[in-house]
């Protein structure tokens, strides 16, 4: 299994690889949500399929801050050169507005922008398992209560 964090820490041109392998690992992560089949086979599955897929949300948030911190320093440089460079003198509000104008700084925040969505999908994946979880609970204290005809 791949540890994305690393390589696209190492090598940010594999953002695309990355997007496609958390995409495809979400589809499958959907599925897994879904509440069917047998109670206690289902239950007995949940610390593991909760652990996996917590662990490729926190892989998605530390690359997320990671992109965060490229683009802060990307603006910085931007904001410095119209803020040093520039002809005349500049407010530093202008050399903001400027800096933020920038193709580069543009691309670099559509691609965060993109990166948040993709972990805004990953935390409802976890909220479901945590419903999933509820509902297992409870389908349980049903069935220890005598409503052992309580299928799904």
């Amino acid at each position: 299994m791949a540890n994305w964090f690393s390589i696209v820490i190492q090598d940010i041109s594999k953002i695309p690889d990355a997007i496609l392998h958390y995409e495809t690992e979400l589809d499958k992560a959907s599925a897994e949500v879904k509440l069917h089949g047998n109670i206690e086979k289902q239950s007995a599955s949940m610390p593991g399929v909760v652990e996996e897929r917590f662990r490729q949300l926190q892989e998605v948030e530390g690359i997320l801050k990671h992109l965060e911190i490229q683009h802060r320093r990307l603006r910085t440089k931007h904001y410095k050169k119209y803020l040093e460079n520039y002809q005349r003198a500049l407010t530093s509000r202008d050399a903001e507005k400027y800096a933020e104008g920038e193709d580069e700084v543009c691309d670099y925040e559509a691609l965060v922008n993109e990166w948040a969505l993709l972990r805004n999908k990953w935390l409802g994946v976890i909220k479901a398992l945590d419903q999933k979880q509820w509902h297992i609970t409870n389908i349980v204290k049903l069935r220890v209560a005598g409503m052992e005809d309580a299928n799904l």
